[in-house]
């Protein structure tokens, strides 16, 4: 089971240019071949198909901790989305002045006329994320093979879509990828090295650019993030390390693994529109909740966020 924590892995930036079109090309980070809903989805399936766990544990648990670590990127990149898209309509409660005109020269049209302009599991050009995407043959070595190619192709996209959206919203996601991705690039590789004795290392990066060349991944990586592999549960997968230690081949670094969730940030503020409906809920009054509040014990957080 994953365990949910109300905030965000990392610290968005509000968007200096919001950008329908921007906001399609990150789209590919989420719902394309080689997105974050394809690597949570490979890993996941692969950690509840894993069959000899026991003999195996500590592919089991890194594939595990990794998979859970994939639900939080999704949500990264949907907040990066959702930003990008807050405020490209004119806002307002009138249809008649067609206040989703703009909508018609977005290049993804889904995003509003098909959700509260806000992110979808599609890819960038619209079409919808397919369970196609998922490898979970069974075999240990050729699954591991296939997430080392997975988060390959995974940060080949990444780079490109970093020079194709400068927006540091978009940047700041995407560097946060880079590096979070880069490890899980190494960390398949040391556990196929483990298997098969082969230095996979030896051909990373790839794509062969290294993250010091992104500045927004800089700043993450002078937070060890590089490095440190999470367990994303508070007493499981710890046997990752038996795989996960030694030395990171980009600056010597030592590796190391721990245990619980990546501190986050709270969820950066979606405002409301109208135009669209979303949440269209202009009769509710949270003060129906005040006495239900109180006595569950939850009134200071309540009225912190009512008033």
């Amino acid at each position: 089971m994953i365990l949910r924590l109300d905030e965000l892995a990392l610290d968005l930036p509000k968007p200096k240019n919001p950008s329908a079109n921007d906001a399609a090309a990150i789209q590919e980070l989420l719902g394309g071949k080689f997105g974050e809903m394809s690597t949570l989805m490979n890993y996941t399936f692969q950690s509840f198909n894993f069959r000899g766990r026991d003999r195996l544990r500590p592919f089991y648990a890194l594939t595990s901790a990794i998979a859970a670590e994939e639900y939080s990127h999704i949500e990264a990149v949907s907040y990066a989305i959702n930003l990008l898209l807050t405020g490209v309509t004119e806002r307002g409660k009138d249809p008649v002045p067609g206040p989703l005109a703009g909508a018609a020269d977005a290049r993804n049209s889904y995003h509003f006329l098909a959700s509260g302009q806000a992110a979808l599991p599609f890819d960038s050009m619209g079409n919808p994320w397919t369970g196609q995407y998922v490898n979970s043959t069974g075999t240990l070595r050729l699954d591991l093979l296939h997430n080392f190619f997975l988060e390959c192709g995974a940060r080949a996209n990444k780079i490109r879509a970093y020079e194709t959206v400068t927006d540091p919203c978009a940047r700041t996601m995407i560097g946060y990828l880079l590096v979070r991705g880069g490890l899980h690039v190494y960390a398949y590789a040391k556990a196929l090295e483990v298997i098969t004795g082969v230095d996979v290392k030896k051909i990373m990066p790839v794509p062969p650019l290294s993250n010091a060349k992104f500045p927004e991944a800089v700043k993450f990586m002078e937070h060890g993030l590089h490095r440190e592999l999470y367990t994303f549960s508070p007493n499981a997968y710890k046997e990752a390390g038996l795989i996960w230690n030694g030395e990171h081949p980009e600056d010597g670094s030592q590796l190391v693994v721990k245990e619980g969730a990546i501190k986050g940030v709270p969820y950066p503020v979606l405002e409301e529109e109208p135009q669209l409906s979303a949440p269209g809920e202009d009769d509710f009054d949270p003060e129906m909740f005040k006495d239900i509040a109180k006595k569950l014990g939850i009134a200071d957080e309540w009225k912190q966020r009512h008033g």
